[in-house]
């Protein structure tokens, strides 16, 4: 089994109203459940966007993949019962388990599982691992083993094959997952109140339906901050994972709540778009990164919650070396590095804030402290689908503040088309040592070497890794402590 601690990030759409009927639910019935979140997903299959939120109702509920990542970062069996790997970690055996099916009552054999993985690594695929499985070729030997043979050496690959971009899709159900989702997991979804809540029901027909104890799950989208906090404290909501980190002390202080702070593998950045004048210049980007305290954007964004880092990588994940040295704080350094740049002050720039509290909160500090070397950050409050969009679809940006929370991401700086249109040959060579590397010591050296080189390129003002924070009844068993990746596992709640 692999061991791996990594996690993804959330933040917030709009805010629905406290209503009775949703209260007197989320405490009045022992086999349903009221989850909040912050974000409202932009769609319902996360083979087909990159929004974290999506996988937060579906993953191992709606969707299931071949392994399962669990809460202490252990891989497991899911859809697959077993699995060997060749001695040269590029052949994957994976025995399916029987008796499975989807939702609208098609078999789940090894077919599904090729035409999944085969639509994923497609040429039109717009899945965000689509990299990662365009270089898998999957064979069916029959109806119950199935064989991946992978170009590369990937020594997390049984990890990512659990994640939400991983799903085994039911074929004649695909195209419509993003409204209408099928799946073999426990769970379907009932109903989508656009901009309120998603209701999601237990599956009669799921393979161990009986072991199930909730039987009615709603997830409710709640962006402000302080409306958060008094859905919490009126019982409008029974547990809220990723919570902004505001008032922890109150309930921690009241008996009737359990409150689990998190470490994870996310990582919030300034993103600077690569690709536009002057930004394109190392030394303007080192000077926005000298102009940062990380230790205050911790603060302002994350309540206090964070540890900084200094490239796109956190401490406790497989080689990680301390880059934060490497763009310290340093205000007139960065006044000196934008005159070295032909910089002609104040330096206007846009700063595209998502609706995220970290971000909107964090945004304020950045954009004082930059004011302080000349660099005027003009804020563009945005929604979460104009963000995607504008922001991460069409690089229509200079700054933005952002937590990427997927694990095992440094391979989006191999990709020049990637929102932040970063394009190093150097770094490429490195990335792809790093996939082929066998010998746990060789990965390590190259991902150090990956780190510093991102540091030195200043790609980014990388700022903190973040803590989550949950905060739920008390009498509310079965949440995740840590959180490799962002999912609700409805399957292990229950009421005590």
């Amino acid at each position: 089994m692999l061991n791996r601690r990594t996690v993804l990030a959330t933040g917030a759409l709009a805010a629905v109203p406290l209503t009775t009927p949703l209260a007197a639910l989320a405490q009045g019935r022992k086999d349903a459940v009221t989850l909040a979140m912050t974000l409202e997903p932009p769609g319902l299959d996360p083979t087909a966007g990159a929004a974290s939120a999506i996988a937060e109702i579906v993953q191992y509920n709606i969707f299931e993949t071949l392994t399962k990542i669990n809460a202490d970062g252990n891989v497991t069996p899911l859809l697959a019962e077993s699995w060997e790997v060749s001695p040269d970690l590029k052949t994957y055996t994976f025995k399916l388990r029987r008796g499975v099916k989807f939702s609208n009552g098609e078999p789940f054999t090894a077919a599904a599982v090729k035409f999944s993985f085969d639509r994923a690594g497609a040429e039109k695929s717009t899945n965000k691992d689509k990299r990662t499985f365009a270089g898998l070729s999957t064979q069916v030997v029959d109806d119950y083993t199935v064989v991946l043979l992978n170009k590369e050496i990937d020594p997390d690959l049984l990890f990512v094959l659990g994640q939400a971009t991983s799903i085994i899709v039911e074929p004649k159900s695909a195209d419509t997952n993003a409204t209408k989702p099928v799946g073999t997991g426990p769970y379907q979804l009932q109903a989508w109140n656009k901009g309120s809540s998603v209701v999601l029901t237990a599956w009669d027909g799921y393979r161990d339906a009986k072991a199930i104890k909730i039987k009615r799950a709603t997830f409710r989208f709640i962006s402000d901050p302080a409306a958060q906090v008094a859905a919490l404290l009126a019982g409008d909501v029974d547990a809220f994972p990723r919570v902004t980190p505001r008032s922890v002390a109150q309930f921690k202080a009241n008996p009737k709540y359990q409150v689990i702070v998190a470490g994870s593998r996310a990582k919030t950045i300034l993103a600077i778009n690569n690709g536009k004048k002057p930004l394109d210049d190392v030394r303007v980007r080192r000077a926005i990164a000298a102009a940062i305290d990380r230790k205050a954007v911790i603060e302002g964004a994350g309540d206090g919650y964070g540890a900084p880092i200094g490239s796109h990588y956190v401490p406790g994940a497989f080689g990680y070396v301390d880059t934060t040295g490497v763009n310290p704080y340093d205000p007139e350094k960065a006044k000196k590095l934008l005159t070295e740049a032909g910089i002609k002050t104040p330096l206007e720039l846009t700063l595209t804030l998502p609706p995220t509290p970290y971000a909107r909160q964090g945004g304020e500090v950045v954009a004082a402290q930059l004011a302080k070397v000349g660099i005027i950050a003009k804020i563009q409050n945005v929604e979460w689908a104009q963000w995607l969009s504008g922001t991460y679809g069409s690089k229509n940006y200079d700054l933005t503040l952002i937590s990427h929370v997927e694990p095992f991401d440094l391979g989006n700086f191999a990709k020049p088309d990637y929102y932040w249109a970063y394009n190093s040959p150097k770094f490429n060579e490195l990335f792809n040592q790093i996939k082929n590397a066998a010998r746990p010591a060789d990965r390590a050296k190259l991902l150090g070497d990956a780190q510093r080189l991102l540091a030195e390129d200043s790609v980014h003002a990388f700022l903190y890794s973040n803590q989550w924070i949950t905060v739920a009844n008390k009498n509310l068993k079965g949440l995740w402590k840590d959180m490799p990746v962002f999912v609700n596992d409805l399957s292990a709640l229950s009421w005590s």
